[in-house]
């Protein structure tokens, strides 16, 4: 325990310790304790990550800014790429630790959010009106920060938050301190963002979110919650959006372990964990991975541009992560990220930010919007003295709701309608279909990763997959058959993405290559072959239908704002006779099919969509002919 006691004696005669990081991670005995320099870098590949010896080496401070590595949106605060440089790792039994903390209490004055809850609620009703009425996106994670002033030493401050957490806050994934010099981060995050052991990556999608006082919660209210639709529909999404990184950092895209029920002091959420073995270093696996849906929205490069009109400052490193790098004993990579959420920042003068936000979806309402942001910041208010303190650990109820039996039934009944392809581990070339094996597809990305599930499903059903951003200039010829892939924004629009994909689609119909459409892609294919485009009256945002597609039913998950819409089941085009499935009470075109193309509105990729490979296997068997019997079975997932 000596060098906690020479922090905390550095600390009462008056002095700065130095840079430090205190760390309990989830269900440790112990906590962590880094020392060492400080330093700044421009980049992530920057931060220093030395072969030889085994343990954790580098602790960065991602700030949200650094989404900007990814050309993506952002309003720039000026927050650098802080990292500690460990040169002293050191483990401290967790009561002894408990014991040696200042347990002393938190004052604070001037307590109030930047944006009030009617500036808030009426954010949430221009986003939800403006960017998912009209396209922009199936949710958005909008924040807002509390703001107060620390009476006394802030650092003595946000050592007894520390214990208050230890002591009073559960599920969380670590629970922590970080000191630079230049800022002291203090909080307890619930969510990891991307871990690296041994190869396997894993991410953790959390969503949904169930208030309660810190007493015992209400079972009843928890069943009710558990079985609401805006909070299914909500983790869903998360899920869907943490598999398009998957599908980036994993070889073969990520398994879908779960749902969990993860208890906190003042609230539950909903998660499920994802799996998939990974060769990137992990530098660039962070990169691939800035930053979770969670705390941005979906699709991701769309997200970051709602996110930059509507939000009045920068998010500093709300949002962003604490990365911890290093090697394990067989010299590997290792990463352990915590999204920075639920955490306070302190300056060296004691102003205090705790910033939270709440997801935007097709259900949500502002008043809800508004009360989650409150619930969600009443654990780190609750150490800061700021709110009612919840019971200590060991002094409230004992039993885990998570372990009554008929939770987890409704946890288990959400895996009920998504798609085996995400959830089932399979033996390599499972799903190979013999016609397809050596054929090369081109997918064109229309500004959603979707495409990067969707290249893991052509590429289990034998193809060999190429993704290319529209952008990016290229030849299309070569390939055995181009998907124009999906993306945010009006199909009927004239802006620079919409005419190369409209040009694009335009090429491939007149030079009879065979072309597979996919949401936005069939929107625009739509527009070509004559029939309007509309948007419809209520966003099909995450939304789960069965449909008759050319006489077989289909249970698919559709993202869309726009639909085209057709009055019969067959059309003549310059490209020759189509044949429409579309839903016969209001006309929307789910899906078409002509001479050597097809389009579908929904996404065959999307864990929304247990019939996707099935669906997929169909549309490859008429767009690349091959013997009888070959693609006669549609493949099952």
């Amino acid at each position: 325990m000596k060098p906690l006691t020479d922090l905390l004696t550095a600390l009462a005669a008056g002095t700065d310790p130095g840079p430090f990081a205190l760390v309990r991670r989830d269900g440790a005995d112990h906590l962590d304790l880094f020392t060492g320099p400080v330093e700044i870098v421009d980049r992530l590949a920057d931060l220093p990550l030395p072969a030889g010896t085994p343990g954790p080496a580098t602790l960065a401070l991602v700030p949200y800014r650094q989404i900007a590595e990814r050309g993506f949106a952002c309003i720039d605060d000026g927050v650098p790429l802080e990292h500690l440089r460990i040169d002293r790792h050191v483990r401290l039994p967790l009561a002894a630790a408990l014991d040696a903390l200042p347990d002393t209490p938190i004052r604070t004055t001037g307590v109030a959010f930047d944006v009030t809850d009617d500036e808030y609620a009426a954010t949430v009703a221009r986003v939800l009106a403006e960017e998912i009425g009209h396209g922009a996106g199936a949710n958005f994670v909008i924040h807002r920060a509390l703001h107060a002033r620390v009476q006394g030493a802030p650092l003595t401050a946000a050592l007894a938050a520390l214990r208050s957490l230890l002591l009073r806050e559960r599920g969380a994934y670590w629970t922590f301190v970080v000191h630079t010099g230049a800022r002291t981060l203090v909080g307890a995050s619930p969510e990891r963002h991307v871990s690296v052991d041994d190869g396997l990556v894993m991410m953790n999608p959390i969503s949904g979110t169930f208030r309660h006082t810190g007493a015992a919660a209400d079972r009843a209210a928890l069943l009710r919650f558990l079985a609401d639709t805006k909070e299914i529909e909500e983790l869903y999404m998360v899920l869907d959006e943490e598999l398009k990184m998957m599908a980036t950092v994993a070889e073969h895209g990520g398994q879908v372990v779960g749902p969990y029920l993860k208890e906190m002091s003042h609230l539950a959420h909903t998660e499920y964990l994802l799996a998939g073995r990974g060769s990137k270093d992990v530098r660039e696996v962070l990169r691939e991975t800035m930053f979770a849906p969670t705390v941005t929205g979906s699709p991701m490069e769309n997200a970051c541009r709602v996110i930059a009109r509507h939000e009045r400052t920068g998010r500093r490193y709300y949002a962003g992560v604490l990365a911890l790098l290093g090697h394990d004993e067989g010299g590997r990579q290792t990463l352990d990220a915590p999204i920075l959420i639920r955490t306070a920042e302190i300056s060296p003068t004691g102003d205090l930010r705790v910033p939270v936000g709440a997801t935007l979806v097709r259900h949500s309402t502002p008043a809800a919007e508004v009360a989650e942001t409150h619930a969600k910041a009443a654990g780190v208010l609750a150490a800061l003295g700021l709110g009612p303190q919840a019971p200590a650990a060991g002094t409230g109820p004992s039993a885990r709701l998570a372990d009554d039996p008929q939770v987890r039934a409704a946890l288990a009944a959400r895996n009920a309608p998504l798609a085996r392809f995400w959830l089932d581990q399979r033996p390599a070339g499972a799903l190979a279909l013999t016609a397809l094996t050596g054929r090369r597809a081109l997918i064109v990305d229309g500004e959603d990763t979707f495409t990067g599930m969707l290249a893991h499903q052509l590429g289990a059903l034998g193809l060999t997959v190429t993704l290319r951003p529209w952008h990016a200039a290229g030849p299309v010829s070569g390939y055995d058959l181009v998907v124009v892939g999906p993306g945010p924004g009006d199909p009927t629009s004239d802006t620079p993405k919409m005419a190369t994909l409209r040009a694009l689609l335009a090429g491939l119909l007149a030079g009879g290559q065979p072309t597979l459409a996919v949401c936005l892609g069939h929107q625009l294919l739509a527009g070509l072959l004559g029939l309007p485009v509309r948007r419809r009256a209520a966003p099909y945002q995450g939304l789960q239908r069965t449909v008759a597609l050319f006489g077989t039913p289909r249970r698919v998950g559709f993202y869309a704002t726009f639909t085209a819409r057709a009055a019969a089941d067959r059309l003549a085009s310059r490209y020759g006779p189509v044949e429409l499935a579309r839903d016969e009470a209001d006309g929307a075109v789910h899906a078409l099919r002509g001479r050597g193309f097809a389009g579908v509105q929904f996404h065959p990729e999307s864990v929304l969509s247990p019939d996707g490979v099935a669906v997929l296997a169909d549309l490859l068997r008429d767009l690349l002919p091959a013997p009888a019997g070959e693609l006669s079975t549609s493949a099952q997932a």
